[in-house]
């Protein structure tokens, strides 16, 4: 994790997994820094062999070519550090045969789903061995308790810097919000995390801040919106995305009064089709899409009248759901037309 997480904001008429650029460099990072880890716990427990002169026998050398490991949330690219024996014969080599890449490989739903339970819980508990143990299998030779310790110790001085760093030079146009339900069970609930993302007026998209709490709750919204707030972040944004089930938006009403709404249309979508027969999806989605995909506000309202004249008859649950919000999922038509389908 770094003071700087910086995407690239989507092309016009396309979504962007924001999220998924974020797993993937937490996947990166946690892969990067477990093999180094190994490497480490390693060359500790040969660091009494020495040469005839004198120096350590095992030393590091390098790395071998890079390579990349295929996960659920696409390629991470990874290298594998070489340790070279700088006096045996080739009979007599004490070799490093690292555990942690093989077994993580094959294991890459697990990495999907248990990158974010690391940011929010391995770093400053007792899970992050349970939690690695299920990405690289709990027989994983590499896990050994110093391992474990090297890395838990790595994270949460990361983890605690990155939590910690001075806002008050950031601005942030536009913030979207989510809360992400994770399939992991580590505890009897599952967890959730809180996640914010913001746009800055060059047009980087950057991780703001993330915590654990309830998708629903205007509670846990609001201690992450203030925390942001306290460490410098005084700018209100223009305009908030997110899906209108959130206790985001009340939260935001009372940190930022000003900022405006817009619902996410991904959201809105989905809620929408939930209402009409899946024999309708194909035809219902398009129309909706010629809502947010058109020119001009002016287009769009013409789609939005369109849509509900043609459903509200037999389908009137599905239209009240899109109309309730009608002026949230237009809102962006107020802001440059290049940024409306970031």
């Amino acid at each position: 994790m770094s003071d700087h997480n910086v995407f690239k904001l989507a092309q016009p008429g396309s979504f962007t997994d924001s999220l998924t650029d974020i797993l993937r460099e937490g996947a990166r990072a946690l892969l990067a820094q477990a093999i180094e880890a190994e490497v480490a716990d390693f060359l500790a427990q040969h660091a009494t062999l020495k040469t005839e002169n004198g120096l350590q026998r095992l030393v590091r050398h390098g790395y071998l070519p890079s390579r990349e490991v295929l996960t659920g949330i696409g390629p991470v690219g990874v290298r594998q550090p070489r340790v070279r024996d700088r006096q045996a014969s080739p009979t007599e080599q004490v070799r490093f045969r690292p555990s942690i890449l093989p077994p993580y490989a094959r294991r890459s739903k697990s990495l999907e789903v248990l990158i974010p339970v690391l940011y929010l819980k391995g770093i400053s508990t007792g899970d992050f061995a349970e939690a690695l143990s299920a990405l690289v299998g709990q027989d994983a030779p590499g896990l050994s308790a110093s391992t474990i310790a090297r890395l838990k110790q790595v994270w949460s001085e990361d983890h605690a810097r990155w939590q910690k760093r001075d806002l008050s030079a950031k601005r942030y146009v536009y913030l979207w919000a989510d809360g992400i339900h994770l399939e992991a069970r580590l505890e009897d609930q599952a967890q959730c995390i809180l996640v914010l993302i913001g746009a800055t007026p060059e047009g980087k998209k950057e991780l703001v801040g993330f915590t654990d709490g309830l998708r629903e709750s205007a509670h846990s919204w609001r201690d992450l919106l203030l925390d942001l707030r306290r460490r410098g972040l005084a700018a209100a944004p223009e305009i908030a995305v997110a899906d209108g089930a959130l206790g985001f938006w009340k939260a935001l009403g009372e940190v930022w009064p000003l900022t405006r709404e817009q619902r996410c249309w991904v959201h809105k979508t989905a809620n929408v089709l939930n209402r009409l027969p899946k024999s309708l999806h194909a035809k219902a989605k398009s129309a909706l899409q010629a809502i947010w995909m058109a020119e001009t506000k002016k287009d769009a309202l013409a789609a939005f009248d369109a849509f509900t004249q043609t459903y509200r008859i037999k389908y009137e649950k599905a239209v009240d759901c899109l109309v309730k919000d009608r002026d949230a999922l237009l809102a962006f038509y107020d802001f440059p037309a290049e940024h409306w389908k970031t």
